[in-house]
């Protein structure tokens, strides 16, 4: 169990986490086991006569059942019909020990035959024996299979249209259907049009009606040799009514759903906007758009005054390959995300449908997000806090490799509580589009109006009309651009003002090898101190407001404003090992002892750390080289 009085489960307002976790107990046992004999739905769910699917036990699972699942492929949506009551007595759907159980979201398909009446070609004029040797197999979907939902016939784009900014992207992915198809458990590459798969192997294509599906396997392979999977349902554990609550699901792999773009935040494995479920040491593979939905869904749901969504707990799970969103919660609260590995997010490049991210919450309150990975965000945020977030602590969190993306961490339009960020390694952040420039315009949409000009993003922390975020003890390099960046959103009036972005503090950071600057601030209204920078380049310290721009070195920063009075230079060397998540340090010099921050005495691994320190996440660390691990996670018990 959690332990109660942990320092990194110290919110920003001084009071701890509600935990709220308790030793549960189990009245009655429900076994599921598709590969005994004996399975049947129609049994009563016994270790010797047991249910063939894991839905069936979860029509009759009450308050303090245990659901054991038997390893084996299920392919079904499990849609649990009713939730547990109390902590004490919740429901739990969980993998037999030492058992992989697998629910996926798809159906396996045979008897292909090959693609006749298309052309290959683009034009009518084009050279037809450029495409001799290359083979496109068709199949045709069978209508049980895909009875209620045909992911091939739906696209991408759901409901709610508003902020896609459709002038500035390609809408291609937007358009492509949701269904997907899978070749020995690797997926294929969605085209738009039918002469593309001349161009691309391992691709496939959809007809208009969604009712047919062509293929083209890599090395024009013969589809007979293969396992081919297509995803024919839109979840894989998602009760049918919203609310339910005390669930808990644990040791699963969920895999293939085909999700639409968020919003609706509607994920492989869904909350469906209720409160207090575990979902522990799972795994969520390939997913067309969201993992884990554990929020209000949209915001045109009504919020139901005694409904409290949120108080869900996420942890040592690992969300790999989703396209859009890895983690979404809408207006929850006290949210625990703590021990996952989010990795491959982005794939789909929605990112201008603002729902993109390892992380997206909006109006999270007290929520603490610590000791995750999140790494290889594509085009995506790592963590993405929208709109009214209070009293949330990010804490010992990897975030890394963000590819071709603008910033690891975005908090927006939050302003009268305090937030904060600590302890955190914040590092390589590519930026994107290259040979062009962000215009300076009110609002979200302005962010992506360009210039022609060669200047590229990249940031560690960006903020946009946020106020009163306290960012401590973070590592923050390798951002193309700047370690943090924030703007005045002034015509956002949301809560009755705009966005200010006023009383920021950042205090004992390490700030390494950032592109352009570690800190651009909008104005002097902030506050920074303890700060360390090294390998920095000329006037990496700046305040925009009021113009013109002041670029500054760490002596005119003290002098001019009042800023880093114990900052200071320093001489190192960091590399970081993605693969085996570890650093090596060169120390050239000591650095230097500095106050600890009032809010935060642990440090990244979570010791505790009273009166001096060192600047960034790290403590105990000497003069000389020195490697180790960074991989923050605690494992279960």
């Amino acid at each position: 169990m959690i332990e109660k009085f942990d320092k990194t489960a110290q919110l920003p307002n001084g009071q701890m986490f509600e935990f709220w976790e308790v030793p549960l107990i189990y009245e009655r046992e429900i076994h599921v086991d598709n590969k005994n004999p004996l399975a049947s739905d129609e049994n009563e769910g016994t270790l010797l006569k047991p249910f063939r699917t894991i839905n069936a036990a979860a029509q009759i699972a009450t308050p303090g059942t245990r659901v054991i699942i038997h390893g084996g492929i299920y392919r079904e949506t499990v849609q649990p019909a009713m939730g547990g009551s109390s902590p004490e007595k919740m429901i739990s759907y969980e993998a037999c020990q030492g058992e992989e159980v697998i629910i996926k979201a798809s159906v396996e398909v045979k008897n292909f035959k090959p693609s006749v009446g298309w052309r290959l070609t683009r034009g009518f004029g084009d050279n037809i024996s450029s495409t001799e040797g290359i083979k496109v197999w068709e199949i045709e979907l069978d209508p049980e299979d895909f009875k209620g939902y045909n992911p091939f016939c739906a696209v991408n784009i759901l409901h709610d249209r508003l902020f896609i900014e459709y002038n500035k992207t390609d809408m291609t992915t937007y358009l492509n259907r949701r269904g997907m198809v899978f070749v020995d458990g690797k997926p294929m590459k969605q085209v738009p049009l039918y002469y593309m798969l001349s161009e691309i192997e391992n691709s496939y294509w959809v007809e208009a009606n969604g009712q047919k599906v062509h293929i083209r396997l890599a090395g024009d392979d013969d589809p007979r040799s293969h396992l081919i999977e297509l995803s024919n349902r839109e979840q894989c554990f998602a009760p049918k009514v919203p609310f339910l609550s005390y669930i808990r699901v644990k040791g699963l792999t969920l895999a293939h759903a085909a999700t639409g773009a968020p919003v609706p935040q509607r994920g492989s494995l869904s909350c469906y906007r209720g409160h207090h479920w575990i979902i522990e040491d799972c795994t969520i593979d390939w997913s067309n758009a969201t993992g884990i939905d554990c929020g209000n869904e949209c915001w045109h749901h009504s919020l139901i005054e005694e409904q409290t969504i949120g108080n869900t707990i996420i942890r040592r799970n690992t969300i790999k390959d989703v396209g859009v969103c890895g983690i979404a919660g809408m207006f929850v609260k006290n949210m625990l995300i703590e021990d996952n590995l989010i990795t491959g997010t982005g794939w789909q490049r929605m990112e201008l449908s603002w729902e993109a991210g390892g992380i997206k919450v909006h109006n999270s309150v007290n929520s603490l997000i610590r000791r995750n990975i999140i790494k290889e965000s594509y085009g995506c945020d790592a963590l993405w806090m929208d709109v009214g977030n209070e009293n949330n602590r990010i804490t010992s969190n990897l975030f890394l490799d963000g590819i071709d993306s603008r910033e690891h961490l975005f908090i927006e339009c939050t302003r009268d509580a305090e937030n904060l960020i600590d302890n955190n390694i914040i590092w390589n952040v590519e930026g994107r589009y290259d040979k062009n420039a962000v215009k300076s315009e009110p609002g979200s949409s302005g962010w992506y109006k360009t210039t022609e000009t060669d200047v590229r993003n990249g940031y560690g922390i960006y903020l946009e009309g946020t106020d009163r975020l306290r960012i401590v003890n973070n590592l923050i390099g390798k951002c193309n651009k700047a370690g943090f960046f924030a703007k005045v959103v002034a015509f956002r009036l949301m809560i009755n003002r705009g966005g200010t972005s006023r009383e920021n503090k950042f205090f004992n950071n390490l700030f390494y090898q950032c592109g352009e600057a570690a800190i651009i601030l909008p104005n002097e209204h902030n506050k920074a101190e303890g700060n360390a920078y090294t390998k920095m380049p000329a006037g990496y310290l700046r305040v925009m407001h009021p113009e013109p721009e002041m670029c500054l070195d760490l002596s005119t920063w003290q002098e001019f404003c009042g800023f880093d009075k114990t900052g200071c230079n320093c001489d190192m060397e960091i590399e970081i090992n993605s693969g085996d998540l570890t650093m090596e340090i060169i120390y050239k010099s000591e650095l230097s002892l500095i106050n600890a921050d009032e809010k935060v005495s642990t440090d990244y691994f979570g010791a505790a750390v009273d009166g001096l320190r060192t600047a960034g996440p790290f403590t105990g660390l000497t003069d000389g080289k020195i490697r180790f691990s960074i991989d923050p996670r605690r494992k279960g018990e």
